[in-house]
């Protein structure tokens, strides 16, 4: 069988001098005739792991197997067979060569991988009258809809039908209307014994899965108690690119804290004591953790979610949180 499986996947880079990793020891598995869901706020991570699924991207370690392929192993000429017949990616800007009817479009990785006008011409025919478009055929892409131009992609993503179909937020130029001609099309493709996996923000998409994986925890809406933490000295509260739901004010005791740089060193950003907070970018926004926090003594914090937290802000709310004055931690 077609499945998909990764395993311990890190994606890792440097911006401005400090190791980011948007994927960080990410596992999954899709069996074939399956729709899975990426699903998360932009930011998250999901481009980038499409990108490493599609060998676009060469991830920092892990592995991605799919049909018995080891993708993170192959070299630079395997890397391009895979992608030209074991990938279709469906764009989130449709990415149509503007000067190129519909067909022509559709037509062009088949040209690109050897085959005759002919049998090109042929067989994009067919996939635009599968996608409803067999009356668009000669038109160019400034002269259809958004619906009308994603369902182009569509087509030529099956051009060599690959087993594996990747698509990148599919809905996000679309009205209502298109959205709905869509996603009938990406569930018709996962029908049609591929793995099909589509990144996007977009719950109208849920229903339709067979899984949904989610990058970013619902951190924003939890509610329960805070937790108090009894931290020795030297211990690590979180660490950089890792995600988290709570945001920590001191109790007692001196916390620093570090951001990792890509060399491997650390470079202290600042030092929380007693009253200040910290660790509120990640669980406000849903996004990685931006540097690592260590007691540098003995200490105690308390955790607070994100709901719990605004409410403890309360009628100063953001100004609070703007200018960053330490809170009353009792």
């Amino acid at each position: 069988m077609r499945d998909l499986s990764i395993r311990d996947l890190v994606v890792e880079y440097s911006s401005g001098g400090y190791a980011v990793r948007p994927i960080n020891g990410f596992d999954l598995d899709v069996a074939a005739k399956s729709l899975a869901i990426l699903l998360g706020p932009s930011g998250c991570g999901k481009t980038t792991l499409l990108s490493c699924i599609g060998g676009i991207l060469k991830p920092t370690s892990g592995r991605i197997l799919f049909d018995d392929i080891d993708v993170t192993a192959l070299d630079a000429r395997s890397l391009a067979r895979y992608r030209r017949c074991s990938v279709g990616i469906i764009f989130q800007a449709f990415n149509l060569v503007p000067s190129l009817n519909a067909a022509e479009n559709v037509m062009v990785p088949m040209r690109a991988a050897g085959m005759g006008r002919r049998e090109a011409r042929t067989r994009a025919e067919e996939l635009l009258s599968r996608v409803g478009l067999a009356d668009r055929m000669t038109h160019r892409p400034g002269d259809l809809s958004g619906g009308q131009q994603q369902r182009v992609a569509v087509a030529r993503a099956l051009a060599l039908d690959p087993p594996l179909i990747l698509a990148d937020e599919p809905t996000a130029h679309l009205d209502f209307i298109q959205v709905e001609e869509v996603l009938r099309l990406i569930r018709e493709l996962a029908d049609d014994d591929r793995v099909v996996v589509v990144a996007t923000h977009d719950s109208r998409m849920l229903p339709l899965a067979d899984q949904v994986v989610e990058l970013v925890p619902d951190v924003g809406t939890a509610d329960r108690p805070p937790e108090t933490l009894e931290v020795p000295a030297g211990d690590v509260v979180f660490r950089q690119n890792t995600m988290g739901d709570l945001i920590y004010v001191v109790s007692s005791g001196e916390f620093e804290i570090v951001r990792e740089l890509t060399d491997g060193d650390e470079e202290l950003v600042s030092t929380a004591t007693t009253g200040e907070y910290f660790g509120e970018i990640g669980p406000l926004f849903g996004l990685p953790r931006s540097a690592t926090v260590r007691a540098r003594s003995d200490g105690t914090l308390i955790g607070y979610t994100v709901k719990a937290f605004r409410e403890r802000l309360g009628n100063n709310g953001i100004r609070d949180l703007i200018e960053h004055r330490p809170l009353d931690p009792d």
